[in-house]
């Protein structure tokens, strides 16, 4: 076995957890996911007025400017039907930030996935498929054990959990808003608390499919 092939699944099982959790927030970012979301037993109502109808109408404006390239004057300029701003400030500033890390975060999982298509198809052409296997069964078996803790971690506390992610991810208390603004009353905690679940679960999953599907040859073995 020459270097390059011994480097196969050292190379795959690190990118196995960003491709999966990459599929799970692309999944998400979709307005089928909001479709579901919005209409799953016990989602909380909006004490300020949003009805169904609302959410539908104004939540895919964000989803939109986050997987497009529309700049934030995009959002800026929706106004509700009494000409009212739709976002105010505070909120737009925060979606620019949200944004700023989910374009990477998407550059980087579409990355990971043709990254593991080219692996896959070098191992092939190169008659080392067992090595690509290999690092895959590990790549699963470490998202699920990522998962786990993070699964943990967030079951402990939530609040903690979301809070960590976003002193993580954002300066000060730019995330923090009025239960009156927009952002809020279109996506509740409660929104935030399936996402991370249903991340978690496409992401363990995977991870599990891999771990075990992902096998080496029994001549291997033998």
């Amino acid at each position: 076995m020459n270097a390059a092939s011994r480097l196969v699944p050292w190379l795959a099982a690190p990118l196995a957890p960003l491709a999966l959790v990459f599929l799970g927030l692309r999944l998400l970012l979709t307005p089928v996911f909001l479709q579901v979301e919005y209409r799953m037993p016990g989602f909380p109502a909006d004490s300020y007025g949003f009805t169904l109808s609302d959410r539908l109408r104004w939540s895919p404006y964000a989803v939109e400017f986050l997987v497009t390239d529309a700049g934030i004057e995009y959002l800026g300029g929706l106004t509700f039907d009494d000409g009212a701003a739709l976002f105010n400030e505070r909120e737009l500033s925060h979606m620019q930030d949200v944004k700023d890390i989910v374009r990477p975060a998407l550059w980087v999982g579409t990355g990971s996935w043709l990254a593991l298509a080219g692996l896959g198809l070098w191992s092939r052409l190169a008659e080392r498929g067992w090595g690509f296997r290999r690092g895959l069964r590990a790549g699963g078996w470490l998202t699920v054990g990522l998962a786990a803790g993070a699964a943990l971690f967030a079951a402990i506390g939530f609040t903690q959990f979301f809070t960590a992610f976003h002193s993580l991810f954002f300066e000060g208390d730019s995330w923090l808003f009025l239960y009156s603004d927009t952002l809020i009353r279109l996506f509740p905690v409660r929104f935030w608390q399936d996402c991370f679940l249903y991340i978690g679960l496409i992401a363990v999953g995977g991870g599990l499919a891999l771990g075990l599907a992902c096998r080496e040859p029994r001549s291997r073995q033998a």
